[in-house]
């Protein structure tokens, strides 16, 4: 480790690549003899590196708070805590598909989110890269088109998700799950509203489903051109649109939706996202 004189003698843009760029530890009194420093450039590479040192504690404690839930469960005992997600559900063509995660106590993965927060699809690769490298055990559940089309799409999302959930290769003790809680769970679980940004083990899953479903639209793109499926993943967009009106249905699309039966010239039926309420009571 050179001291810090010797630091001081090392050009200004070495010095910026260690410790801004590389991210690489700041030994004992170089920044305060970077802000001491008569050079206009040393004190802003000061300034660069205390931001970056701010904005790593904030990265810290963004992650921190997102393991309350799971950090609550290992205090309990339970340290095999799944974390469950799907991706898909409003998309005009292809699969639902839903990711399971356990992650090891304590994990942390710098920028680790919410999927849909993530517009970066490089970056949700990375991610996923990362998840699964790191992780306990991650499985993936997927509906076909023809189950979303026979037990309507809120149905087919649960069963993805409990085919993620039983291909586990550890038996979880506790599932976290975005929103819904699964039948025929295998383990506790909890359901939570907008789980996936509260929930760094509901966050990984998201990121697991949303890529793998994204590759799987891409392959489907190249089997099935002019729709963009690579592009927008078979969501309800103008392009996807124009093109059922021009190319007509494809086998990958699913005929319980409006658009798709309209483009076949069929009667709307109700597309059921949510379970239906109950009746309101009859009056006596």
């Amino acid at each position: 480790m050179p001291s810090l004189e010797e630091l001081l003698r090392v050009p200004l843009s070495e010095l910026t690549e260690r410790f801004v760029e590389r991210a690489q530890p700041v030994p004992r009194g170089l920044l305060e003899a970077l802000e001491a420093d008569g050079r206009q450039g040393a004190r802003t590479l000061a300034r660069r590196i205390r931001a970056r040192q701010e904005k790593n504690r904030a990265e810290g404690q963004r992650l921190r708070h997102l393991l309350r839930y799971e950090v609550e469960l290992w205090t309990q005992g339970m340290e095999r805590v799944a974390g469950v997600d799907e991706a898909g559900m409003a998309p005009l063509a292809g699969p639902v598909v839903a990711a399971a995660a356990i992650l090891p106590k304590h994990y942390r993965l710098k920028g680790l989110d919410d999927s849909k927060k993530i517009l970066d699809e490089e970056k949700r690769e990375e991610l996923a890269v990362a998840i699964k490298r790191d992780a306990l055990a991650w499985a993936v559940g997927v509906a076909a088109v023809e189950e979303i089309d026979s037990i309507n799409i809120y149905h087919a999302g649960l069963l993805a998700m409990r085919r993620a959930v039983q291909g586990l290769t550890l038996v979880p003790e506790y599932a976290l799950v975005d929103a819904r809680t699964i039948p025929e769970c295998p383990c506790p679980q909890k359901g939570i509203i907008h789980g996936d940004a509260l929930s760094l083990s509901i966050a990984a899953a998201s990121i697991l489903a949303k890529t793998t479903r994204d590759r799987m639209m891409a392959e489907l793109d190249a089997q099935y051109p002019g729709y963009g499926l690579a592009s927008h993943k078979g969501y309800p967009t103008p392009q996807h649109f124009q093109a059922l009106k021009e190319k007509g249905v494809l086998p990958i699309h699913r005929r319980s939706f409006g658009p798709v039966r309209e483009a076949l010239g069929l009667t709307p039926v109700q597309e059921e996202l949510f379970p239906p309420s109950p009746p309101p009571p009859t009056r006596p």
